[in-house]
């Protein structure tokens, strides 16, 4: 009769408790963040040190502002691939990719870690992968949230950081097969005003063909994804129209329409985890429709 009742007892405490749930975004000072990062620290792993089976590296260079930085909620579990290797942004090492790949905070404690949460690129990385065995994937982030297009042009601080870290990406494969593979672009919201919207597809145009030159890289894949419509009222249908007409004005350029996604992490400017990774998913496909177009 007491195992009976003690047993009910118990039972009933477990209603009464709460299940643990996935971390949520909250509100902080009137501005929704996103949860931090967890399970430190990193995992280094030489670029050019490449696990059995994997022949060359490709990389990816992820470009934009915070939308690309990513501020979806981040797995429970970190990824743990080998095959999937990120730049750290502070200290240029490399390390086993996982979210957020835009981490600011040191390496092995990830003290100093701002909002940047599940982006793009990951996804995009991960799909490519998949229809690519022997291939290392090595990842570039580079975007900071809030950047206007002026500060991706040539001379601008961004580029030429974005261009540094991709030389030193080369020079870290050593004697490994190494190829740019393509340059991620997810920005616009910071441009979707009077006086920059109307020049914005001329000065995209000459970015990418300042960093094709810079890069020595001339038919380099350059895929966008358009920018959030879940604001109503402003210029980002614009920005879209000039991102989504890339493939017809610039060669070997395309664009992901994204416009259909609109699950944002509360804020109705940035995308949620599951809209992040189906962008990477169709900036991957768009990557592989440029890499098959320009087959003989």
């Amino acid at each position: 009769m007491f195992l009976r009742l003690t047993a009910t007892l118990g039972l009933l405490l477990a209603a009464l408790v709460p299940a643990a749930a996935a971390p949520k975004a909250r509100k902080s000072g009137g501005k929704v963040q996103t949860p931090p990062p967890n399970h430190p620290p990193l995992i280094a792993a030489p670029l050019n040190q490449l696990p059995e089976g994997v022949e060359r590296i490709d990389v990816i260079l992820l470009l934009g502002q915070s939308n690309m930085k990513g501020r979806g909620i981040m797995p429970e579990e970190p990824l743990n691939d080998p095959r999937l290797l990120a730049m750290h942004l502070k200290d240029d090492a490399w390390y086993r990719a996982r979210h957020p790949l835009h981490l600011t905070g040191d390496p092995q404690t990830f003290a100093g870690h701002d909002n940047a949460g599940v982006g793009p690129g990951l996804a995009c990385a991960q799909t490519l992968l998949a229809a690519s065995p022997g291939t290392r994937i090595a990842l570039v982030p580079c975007a900071v949230g809030g950047t206007a297009l002026k500060r991706w042009e040539k001379g601008a601080d961004l580029y030429e950081n974005a261009v540094r870290r991709a030389l030193k990406t080369l020079k870290d494969a050593g004697d490994v097969p190494v190829r740019l593979r393509a340059a991620l672009w997810l920005q616009g919201e910071a441009d979707a005003k009077p006086g920059q919207v109307e020049t914005y597809a001329a000065r995209l145009a000459q970015m990418i063909a300042d960093l094709r030159a810079d890069l020595k890289a001339p038919q380099l894949p350059f895929v966008a994804s358009t920018i959030g419509e879940m604001r109503p009222g402003g210029l980002q249908p614009q920005i879209n129209a000039q991102l989504l007409a890339l493939s017809q004005n610039v060669p070997a350029a395309g664009c992901a329409d994204a416009r259909d996604l609109k699950s944002s992490i509360g804020d109705n400017v940035h995308f949620d985890t599951s809209s992040q990774e189906e962008i990477g998913r169709r900036m991957a496909a768009e990557v592989q429709r440029i890499e098959a177009a320009s087959k003989p």
